[in-house]
């Protein structure tokens, strides 16, 4: 069973804060996939932002999305530095 994502929000340098249903709280960095389909229209930092709950992932209002458990998988514990 994966964690669904009951909060984001952007933190700058194409990061999200992302908070899952265990309570978690994880820092998700986008880079890595700004060169892959529907992704790269979030190099424009305006469309990145649009980011919000969609179900128990996210979703940007270009219709990208992302799995929940890659999110989780992907991301590391958020820093309070961040």
């Amino acid at each position: 069973m994966y964690n669904s994502v009951v909060s984001v929000s952007p933190i700058g340098d194409y990061r999200l804060k992302l908070t899952f249903d265990n309570g978690e709280v994880r820092a998700f960095d986008m880079k890595p996939f700004l060169h892959l389909g529907l992704f790269r229209e979030l190099k424009d930092e305006a469309l990145f932002n649009t980011v919000r709950i969609s179900f128990d992932s996210i979703q940007w209002e270009n219709d990208a999305d992302f799995d929940p458990e890659s999110l989780y998988n992907l991301s590391r514990p958020f820093q309070t530095t961040e």
